[in-house]
């Protein structure tokens, strides 16, 4: 406003200075208000939710990485095993026929080595199957961690829909789409909370 009473504003200072005063008609306005409000509330609560649950997305991505590269080496682990106890069934082989066509003490101390060998192949298994049950469950676990980072993202994509639906409310003034953005977030919500339980 000038000095000779002269009041110049753009149409942003017109709708903060009708806001202010509570509008020209009064009621239609607060009810526009408390929309207003409400969405904005839903807005920032939605969003905070939405950012804990891409977060919790991040992780369980990030752990069923770590699960599958471990599942891995256990398998390496155990098929080095395996190929130790082929050496050593190989050379049980070598011994029996060693023992087979020798006599004497000879035929006793390629027995012995027939014995060894064997006892040693049935250490090595036992190893092997260990190292390919760890490996299965490293394997297990890595998938139900991508089943609850689907879920995470899931839960996250809904949310994010919400609030664009609460964008469109608030630019559109229609309440229908308030009831699609609060019915969003609910299942939004409730998705995550199925994460959370690992459902």
């Amino acid at each position: 406003m000038s000095e000779d009473g002269f009041h110049v504003h753009g149409p942003h200072d017109h709708e903060l200075e009708h806001a202010t005063q509570g509008g020209h008609g009064g009621h239609g306005n607060n009810e526009n208000g408390g929309m207003i409000n409400q969405i904005a509330m839903f807005t920032a609560i939605i969003a905070t939710v939405g950012a804990l649950f891409s977060y919790m997305g991040g992780a369980t991505q990030a752990n069923a990485g770590l699960y599958k590269n471990n599942a891995a080496i256990k398998k390496t682990e155990a098929s080095n095993q395996w190929n130790y106890y082929q050496a050593k069934s190989t050379k049980q082989s070598l011994a029996e026929l060693a023992r087979d066509l020798s006599s004497g003490e000879a035929k006793n101390t390629y027995q012995a080595k027939v014995e060894r060998y064997d006892k040693e192949k049935a250490d090595i298994k036992l190893a092997a199957e260990k190292l390919e049950a760890a490996a299965t469950e490293w394997d297990e676990q890595s998938d139900e961690q991508m089943h609850q980072h689907h879920r995470w993202a899931q839960a996250t994509t809904v949310l994010q829909v919400a609030i664009a639906l609460a964008a469109i409310a608030l630019l559109t003034k229609k309440k229908w789409l308030e009831y699609g953005m609060f019915g969003t977030g609910g299942v939004g919500v409730a998705i995550g909370l199925l994460a959370a339980l690992h459902i």
